[in-house]
């Protein structure tokens, strides 16, 4: 099963890529500034959380604004993937109603499309951690690797939410807070010190956690990312696309009639 959808996706590579370009620049249609909001979006967002965690609720931490940045861009793009995701299936019911049209294409177009607008925001990423003076290196070669873990982390989570959405609409609502407390118990605007002990192996229970490490080691930390950790949430990784397609393929059947 887990095979033939990955077939049928390599298949429609080119419907794929270009219905991620169009919701992409559909995104920003009509707007004057156009596609640089893929890079004021993310400065205004840093912007805010900077002035609040770095003067109100203030960390002692040199360069928190690269701490800051390299933990958030990451976070932005799981979040608006799961967000999209969960209406992929019910926005493209006109498409889901079509015969030959493979229903899996729309949560990882929705995915593909917030993994490229994070792209075109790590150039910002790259002029912080310069303007620091922040030491990066050869670890910058792992960038990839993170990347394809954390595309299909989302992808698999991307496909179980756009399904489970089609017949409990009310899961798009829970979502959005479910992301909110997965964001604040997830170390980006703080340290992994801030954690007392006592709580700090719900980290190791959040899949997320170890991307948004490997990202500051790179470009905060300037070394290479804790390989054993990328292996442990590559597995999960795995498992959790298993259960995505599973969980897809469950419900499709129903996809026509309840959109």
């Amino acid at each position: 099963m887990i095979v033939e959808q990955i077939k049928e996706l390599y298949r429609y590579r080119g419907l794929i890529w270009n219905l991620a370009l169009r919701e992409l620049k559909a995104r920003y249609r009509g707007s004057m500034l156009g596609f640089l909001w893929s890079f004021l979006n993310p400065l205004l967002l840093m912007s805010v959380y900077a002035l609040v965690f770095s003067v109100y609720l203030r960390f002692d931490m040199e360069s928190y604004v690269v701490f800051l940045i390299s933990g958030l861009l990451p976070w932005m793009w799981f979040s608006s993937a799961l967000l999209d995701s969960s209406g992929s299936i019910l926005a493209g019911g006109n498409l889901i109603k079509k015969i030959l049209f493979p229903a899996e294409v729309l949560p990882f177009v929705s995915v593909l499309a917030s993994g490229m607008n994070f792209l075109l925001s790590l150039p910002i990423l790259l002029v912080f951690a310069v303007l620091f003076k922040l030491p990066i290196g050869w670890s910058l070669l792992t960038l990839p690797i993170i990347f394809g873990i954390q595309m299909a982390l989302s992808i698999g989570v991307g496909f179980i939410v756009s399904a489970l959405c089609v017949p409990y609409r009310d899961i798009q609502h829970v979502l959005g807070n479910l992301l909110t407390l997965w964001f604040f118990v997830t170390p980006i605007i703080y340290p992994l010190t801030q954690i007392p002990e006592r709580f700090r192996f719900t980290v190791s229970l959040n899949p997320v956690a170890p991307l948004i490490f490997a990202y500051q080691d790179i470009f905060f930390y300037g070394r290479m990312p804790n390989f054993r950790q990328l292996a442990l949430v590559a597995l999960m990784a795995v498992c959790v696309y298993i259960i995505g397609v599973a969980v897809f393929e469950h419900y499709r059947g129903s996809f026509a009639e309840e959109v």
